[in-house]
């Protein structure tokens, strides 16, 4: 018996059950497993719509901003083209690039995992399933406002980075920089929604058995790519808003005339953008990784040092980001740290490189269209890679700094770390989700025209750049040598494009999607759970797992799964579910009661797009009213999820019995909410990293902060809000119901945390500190602000729990929801409390 889960491993040895299944089982789960009719498809929720709507959606934006590109490739075909006025050109660059990064790349990796981790882990669905369908229609709907800005003239117009002088009030009146700074930063938020859904059912979902150790090394890369976002993705929306303000307020937190500086914004983003290549980059390895082992018919070779070499990757590429830096005048100690780990990040890549190596040559390769573009990514990667170590080098990148020599190293880490592996994924996994398998024939004829176009394309642009092309430019002299090679890479970009055409032809003809009628199997005979029989409920039940490629090693374990031999063979309570297992040895805990479809994600998700599009054109009122709109809807989703639960165990097979809830570390929610704190506290460090960085660069004019008297009232009202929520804690363990003693007391709590604000805020302002008057003072007040919504996240909080309090829906002893809410105010009262010190600490002057 283990004494962490309570549950005997013992029991594993009962699997496979022996003889006939109960009649109806299967007809049960295709009922609660129903596939949506009409409208309903904007309603579902389920990973197999939702990964699939996520996969279209971000192959749009990947046509939508190749067109972008071969538009620029026809104006730099030949020197002093008109093709486009520089105005437009320079928002085309910019709308390419942050299409590419923003609206393709993170997203599809994000999407591929949504809708392979399910069948990877045996699970019926990841563990928010509505989360994720929130996720997707916040990325679409948000994605397609932000791209239609071109369509009017106000797409943005600075570079996907955005660097400050250029994208202040000064350089860039109009709103374009705003559609960018508003609309990436809400874009994010639905990156980081669907991180944690992924953190949470990766380490919770797993089927029964599947250790750490055995978890697919796809698992261990959206493991780590989700963490990385958590870590990362907090640095540039924590950017993006400290910009909008200085554009909308004006806090000069980037203008070095009153205390800023610019360089701030080049910190802050590249902390996200460089770790975003390897976040691209880490989920298309662990494809690959999968692809390889199937290819071969081989174990992978390695198995734990790629593990390692992913989480050491996620680790080192944090240490990396002033990499794009070495050309603003750092110290020259800085520029050698950050030059040897930019060199240091490339042994992890190696080191999965050579496993796939060691992994093709002890199997037997199978020739097939996977095969070539995972061939083809390891060979355009490595060149890509070599090129980065070359611009490692200090020298070196103050030679090609901002040169199209970069532009080609980029597009082949890119082009080999994500695309082609895209590519493979898509022929290789087609026939899990397809009724028919994508064309051979045509798969080798995409593959050529891709691999070929790339290399003429971009290959030539290292030598562009060495001949002093700069990059973002939208034309240049006859008399400058550059005229044959821009020709040839424009050439080479429409044979690669017309590699994706053909690509979409037979998508056309042999795609045929069909997530509830079958699909055409395991065509590439790999070994891992995704191929098992299954339907809109995933797997017909959910097997013990003992190796890595259970396939391979129990053949007869597709019949037993379908059969229903193992786990939660059928519908234990009447409604969705899923098997939620232990962190580390994945042993079986309780039955998760899944929501169902539903419109209020889809709403929800609208109203927070139409919140932030009317913030960027300045309709303040049209926004306080879809503002409204997003808290009701999102209010009325955990409403519906946030239910009794009336049925206390659930016969899952076996003869084994597991609760049907649970509270405190061993829910999921727990899990969530901790990610979420991750995030808040990345969001609070990264503030404080900002004025700490403007105190020791800007040091002049700097004044003392309020007196440490005034810290006491504030520290008193935070310890009063945590003690509050506590209370009720306390008060709810001995009763079946909340009476209103529980919920007064949660609802009160926030109220004393708006209290210690609005001191904060008094003893800033009687000190004279004003945010428009400089960078110490502008600090200080983001700090309060970053206070100010996690509080106001507390006090709509506090109105849920009066509201489900005043139904008698709050159930004791104990309560997830009241366990939530509760460890939300003390975590909010706590950075209360540290923000106002460390605010006071080092503003003194």
């Amino acid at each position: 018996m283990n004494s962490e889960t309570g549950f005997d491993p013992a029991a594993y040895e009962r699997f496979p059950t022996k003889g006939p299944r109960p009649k109806g089982e299967v007809e049960e789960l295709e009922r609660i497993w129903c596939a949506p009719r009409r409208w309903q498809y904007f309603t579902a929720v389920n990973n197999n719509y939702v990964g699939i709507y996520y996969i279209a959606a971000a192959f749009l934006f990947f046509l939508l901003a190749g067109v972008l590109a071969l538009v620029m490739r026809v104006q730099l075909a030949a020197p002093l083209q008109a093709i486009l006025p520089p105005d437009t050109y320079n928002q085309f660059f910019t709308m390419h690039g942050t299409v590419m990064m923003f609206l393709f790349a993170v997203p599809m990796v994000e999407a591929i995992g949504i809708l392979l981790l399910p069948q990877m882990l045996a699970a019926r669905d990841l563990p928010f399933p509505r989360l994720s369908a929130y996720a997707f229609w916040a990325y679409f709907v948000g994605g397609l406002l932000f791209f239609s800005s071109l369509f009017i003239g106000l797409a943005p117009d600075g570079g996907w980075f955005m660097y400050p002088p250029l994208t202040s009030t000064a350089y860039s009146p109009g709103i374009n920089t705003d559609f960018w700074l508003l609309g990436i930063g809400f874009i994010e938020i639905s990156a980081i929604a669907g991180a944690i859904e992924i953190i949470v059912g990766v380490m919770r979902t797993r089927a029964p058995g599947m250790t750490l150790d055995r978890m697919p090394i796809f698992a261990w890369a959206m493991l780590v790519f989700a963490v990385m976002i958590i870590v990362a993705f907090p640095s540039v929306i924590v950017a993006t808003l400290l910009l909008e303000l200085e554009r909308a307020f004006g806090w000069p937190f980037f203008d070095p005339l009153r205390g800023g500086d610019p360089l701030l914004w080049q910190h802050l983003f590249w902390f996200f953008g460089h770790p975003d290549v390897y976040i691209i980059f880490l989920p298309a390895a662990g494809l690959t990784s999968m692809m390889v082992a199937a290819i071969a018919r081989h174990e992978l070779v390695g198995h734990r040092l790629v593990v390692m070499a992913m989480v050491g990757t996620g680790f080192l590429s944090f240490g990396v980001w002033a990499h794009h830096m070495f050309t603003v005048g750092m110290p020259r100690v800085s520029t050698g740290m950050f030059s040897a780990a930019s060199m240091a990040v490339s042994i992890p890549a190696g080191v999965q490189l050579f496993a796939w190596i060691a992994t093709l040559a002890s199997g037997r390769i199978r020739w097939s269209t996977p095969a070539l573009f995972t061939l083809g990514a390891m060979v355009i990667f490595t060149m890509g890679g070599l090129t980065g170590v070359m611009v490692a080098f200090v020298p070196f990148d103050w030679q090609a700094h901002d040169s199209y020599f970069i532009v080609a190293h980029l597009h082949y880490v890119l082009m080999g770390g994500m695309v082609f592996p895209m590519f493979a994924a898509f022929y290789f996994w087609a026939p899990m989700v397809s009724r028919r398998q994508l064309s051979e024939r045509a798969g080798k004829w995409v593959f050529g025209l891709m691999f070929t176009g790339l290399h003429i394309a971009f290959f030539p642009m290292h030598l562009s750049g060495l001949l002093g092309m700069p990059r973002r430019v939208y034309t240049y002299l006859p008399s400058e040598p550059l005229g044959m090679l821009n020709l040839i890479s424009t050439i080479g970009a429409f044979m690669f494009a017309a590699g994706v055409a053909v690509f979409l032809v037979d998508l056309v003809r042999s795609f045929r999607w069909a997530p509830s009628e079958g699909n055409a199997g395991n065509v590439f005979d790999a070994g891992t759970l995704e191929w098992l029989p299954s339907a809109l409920y995933s797997t017909r039940s959910i097997p013990v797992v003992r190796s890595r490629y259970p396939l391979w090693d129990d053949p007869a374990m597709s019949r037993d799964v379908e059969e229903g031999r193992y786990f939660l063979p059928n519908s234990a309570t009447g409604l969705r579910e899923t098997i939620v297992t232990s962190p580390v040895q994945a042993e079986p805990q309780y039955v998760e009661i899944m929501p169902g479809p539903s419109p209020w994600p889809l709403w929800s998700a609208v109203s927070t797009a139409f919140f932030f599009l009317a913030l960027t054109v300045q309709a303040y009122a049209f926004s306080a009213v879809a503002g409204v709109a997003m808290i009701l809807a999102t209010m009325r989703w955990l409403w519906e999820t946030d239910r009794p639960i009336r049925q206390e165990t659930a016969d899952v097979g076996g003869g084994i019995s597991l609760p049907t809830y649970a509270v405190g570390r061993d829910s999921h929610g727990w899990w969530a909410l901790n990610i979420l704190f991750v995030v808040m506290g990345m969001m609070l460090f990264v503030l404080l990293f900002a004025i700490a960085y403007l105190r020791g660069v800007q040091p002049e004019g700097w004044v003392d902060p309020p007196g440490w008297g005034t810290l006491l009232p504030v520290l008193l009202l935070n310890g009063l809000a945590i003690g509050l929520s506590e209370a009720s804690r306390f008060v709810l363990r001995g009763r079946e119901r909340a009476g209103r003693a529980v919920w007064l007391l949660i609802a009160v709590a926030p109220l004393a945390l708006a209290t210690a604000l609005y001191a904060e805020v008094g003893n800033w302002s009687s000190a004279g500190f004003d945010p428009t008057e400089s960078g110490q003072s502008a600090m200080s007040f983001a700090l309060m602000a970053q206070q100010g919504t996690a509080t106001a996240f507390a006090l709509l909080m506090g109105l849920y729990a009066i509201a489900r309090g005043g139904r008698n829906l709050i159930v004791g002893p104990r309560s997830a929801t009241v366990d939530m809410i509760v460890r939300f105010i003390r975590f909010t009262a706590l950075q209360g409390m540290i923000m106002a010190g460390v605010a006071r600490l080092v503003s003194v002057a």
